[in-house]
């Protein structure tokens, strides 16, 4: 059992929160239904489920920036009905979101005080109490720095300073891992340490089940808006969290070639790729049929050197080697010409450069499928848009209320399957799938990961770029590792391990 678990164990007092027969409804559809939950002073509640299970609604509630249609809301004690975000801010809950709501063209110290300002503030004041703050909870951070200097765990400790800083008694931090790397979500987990200590308690809502386990006191699971169970960490394994979140067992089990899969041609070459300090003399392949599987650390030069291969960024004009497709060499300049050439690339931010959020599915499809056009026209075709819309919503199995549904309104995992039909309107023979499951629920991972197998099986070459070696073991028909720019191993995943693979990530 963890520390934080035998912590559990012992005695908690009064609840923070209680939420009671929570029930929120939706055009006859419950969010959430009768869900109970609570949360106690120096704990970690880890909030599990699916995409669209509830864990959003339920956040929203909490933070006041929806009510409960049916059942009870306390806060130490005193019932609340929350219609705004500031009610609950006022009684001492902040949420944390996965992006930021920091400015960042203002320094560390301003942002702290944002919303709680002075008629009159000294610079030089703000950045003596912005140090102290951050001195006293020990966090890595420059008071003086600006936002836009921070790396991503930087940011969300600026803003657990600035809820500290307004006495928050309750933290929602929502995936606040998905963007990090290792070291970084050390350093999350080492703040929210320092957070419970204060008395604080803490809702931590994630896809990550490991990473729920190890910080988490106890951990609550959703299904379809309604409560499976609340357990301490300690009682609990993955498997038991997986079964509980989608009514089965799901596994990153090894996915082979269909029988009829034959590997075919080289379709891609990458010769020497040089670009800037991130890609140094990179090179490797990519076959017809055959799915090739890139790990390696983040900043290895997978991502960048998958971006120029798609036109996004550009090579070195000078010694920046070459890149072939079906043997001839190309410098794409924009990525729409690589669209033309049947080049598919699957951006691993979806929320950046994945999708325009305010507009609806169908339109985002639409917008993905006259890319290859040679000429943009002004004036689309709503009928058809509807009609290739209709066709992939169902090919790529997307949950919404309809083709208009605005993609800003689904889940992450929905969100993830537009981008993935948006960007494969057209029968690619390249696709280039970067982390492609990144904060999406185990259930739509084994659909994702069906749908990636099925390219290779109907002849596409497929690149796979992955931080998560159990999805690259599951994928690739080969594994290559990159290592400060460059490919610095094969591996047969058939006799490798991924042991030996993260060795040579390192070492």
């Amino acid at each position: 059992m963890t520390e934080r678990a035998e912590v559990a164990d012992e005695p908690r007092g009064e609840p923070l929160l209680q939420i009671r027969g929570g029930t929120k409804t939706y055009g006859g559809i419950h969010a959430i239904e009768g869900v109970d939950f609570d949360l106690y002073p120096g704990e970690v509640h880890a909030l599990l489920g699916e995409n669209g299970a509830g864990k959003s609604t339920l956040c929203k509630v909490i933070s006041g920036a929806i009510t409960l249609d049916a059942g009870e809301l306390e806060i130490e004690g005193d019932l609340k009905r929350y219609t705004k975000p500031g009610q609950a801010l006022r009684d001492g809950v902040a949420m944390v979101y996965q992006e930021t709501s920091l400015v960042p063209t203002m320094t560390v110290a301003q942002n702290l005080r944002l919303g709680d300002e002075r008629l009159l503030s000294r610079i030089r004041a703000l950045n003596i109490e912005g140090r102290q703050l951050l001195r006293s909870m020990n966090f890595p951070v420059q008071a003086t720095a600006l936002v836009s200097s921070l790396g991503s765990a930087q940011k969300q400790m600026v803003e657990i300073a600035r809820a500290i800083r307004r006495s928050a008694k309750i933290v929602i931090f929502d995936e606040p891992t998905a963007t990090l790397t290792p070291e970084e979500t050390e350093q999350l987990f080492g703040a929210i340490e320092e957070l419970t200590r204060s008395g604080a308690g803490v809702i931590f809502v994630s896809h990550a089940i490991e990473e729920s386990l190890k910080i988490a006191d106890r951990v609550t699971v959703l299904r379809d808006g309604r409560k499976q169970q609340t357990r301490e960490t300690g009682t609990l394994t993955r498997d038991e969290v997986v079964r509980m979140m989608v009514g089965r067992g799901v596994e990153y089990t090894r996915r082979p070639p269909a029988e009829s899969t034959q590997v075919g041609e080289r379709v891609l070459s990458v010769e020497n790729l040089t670009m800037g300090t991130m890609v140094r003399n990179m090179s490797f392949s990519a076959f017809a049929g055959q799915i090739t599987g890139i790990a390696g650390l983040v900043g290895s030069g997978r991502t960048e050197a998958a971006m120029v291969v798609a036109g996004a960024y550009k090579r070195q004009r000078i010694n920046g080697g070459r890149i072939l497709i079906d043997g001839h060499p190309v410098r794409f300049r924009t990525p729409r010409r690589a669209v033309r050439e049947r080049i598919a690339y699957v951006t691993e931010d979806r929320k950046v450069n994945g999708f325009f959020e305010t507009m609806s599915i169908a339109q985002n499809i639409y917008i993905g499928h006259k890319a290859a056009d040679r000429r943009l026209s002004l004036l689309g075709s709503p009928s058809g848009a509807r009609k290739l819309a209709t066709t992939l919503i169902e090919r790529f199995r997307i949950r919404g209320i309809g083709a208009r549904a605005k993609v800003v309104e689904l889940s992450g995992g929905n969100q993830q399957k537009v981008v993935l039909a948006k960007s494969l309107t057209h029968s690619p023979k390249l696709v280039i799938f970067d982390e492609p499951t990144r904060g999406v629920d185990v259930g739509s991972i084994e659909e994702i990961h069906m749908l990636i197998r099925e390219y290779a099986d109907n002849g596409a070459a497929v690149v796979l770029i992955s931080s998560y070696l159990p999805e690259i073991f599951a994928l690739s028909d080969r594994i290559l590792v990159a290592r400060s720019g460059r490919v610095v191993a094969e591996f047969d995943p058939e006799t490798a391990s991924e042991e030996d693979v993260m060795f040579a990530a390192v070492h």
